[in-house]
Formats: C-alpha cells, sequence, structure tokens
C-alpha cells in the first residue's frame, strides 16, 4: 500500500530522469533512478531528503520553462501551452513531496 501512496515521488522522479536523458545528461538520469531505492530505507531523514530532492526537481522544471518559453519568444513561436504543460509539471513534482506528510507514511519512516 505503500508503493501507492510513494506513486507521485516515484513518477516525479523517473520524469525528472527522462527530463535529463533527453538532455544528454546520463549521470544525472541514473541518479534520478537510483535515488528511488533511499525509499526502502526506514530512516527518519529519508523523507527530508526527498523532500528537498523534489523542490530542486521542480526549480529544474522552472529553469527549463523558463529556458524554453524564452527561445520560442525569441522565435516567434507560440509558448502559452509549454509554459502551462511544464508549470503543471514543476507544481506536480513540487507538491509530491506532501506525501510524506501522510500519517501511515511518516509513521513508517520514523520506526527507524
Amino acid at each position: 500500500m505503500n508503493f501507492l501512496r510513494l506513486l507521485p515521488v516515484i513518477l516525479s522522479f523517473l520524469l525528472l530522469g527522462a527530463h535529463f536523458y533527453r538532455a544528454g545528461l546520463l549521470p544525472l538520469t541514473l541518479l534520478c533512478v537510483a535515488v528511488l531505492f533511499l525509499l526502502f530505507l526506514r530512516k527518519s531523514w529519508v523523507p527530508l531528503l526527498f523532500q528537498v530532492l523534489l523542490v530542486l526537481g521542480a526549480f529544474e522544471w522552472l529553469r527549463t520553462l523558463f529556458m524554453f518559453a524564452q527561445m520560442r519568444i525569441a522565435f516567434d513561436e507560440p509558448w502559452t501551452r509549454l509554459a502551462i504543460i511544464l508549470g503543471a509539471v514543476a507544481l506536480f513534482t513540487a507538491l509530491s513531496g506532501l506525501v510524506f506528510k501522510n500519517r501511515k507514511l511518516a509513521s513508517y519512516y520514523q520506526n527507524s
């Protein structure tokens, strides 16, 4: 059941991994996948680590949004849909850290 509760976190990291893979950043891709294995550790620092990483991931999506929007504006191409999609992905990534506020997940990681 914890897998379902952690699904937003897992999806966020897989999306970040795909983003880095498309950019040719294989070490960051592997890091995004490898860090997911830390979810198996029942340590009290795991939720905080993931919350920090998810906020950093959201900033990466916002940075990407800014860069792509600037490129599209420079080429006089539409950019609104891009902004909505990447903004939604950034919001989803940032809010994924809230799953650790769930009572059952919090007790899972506090029993270390």
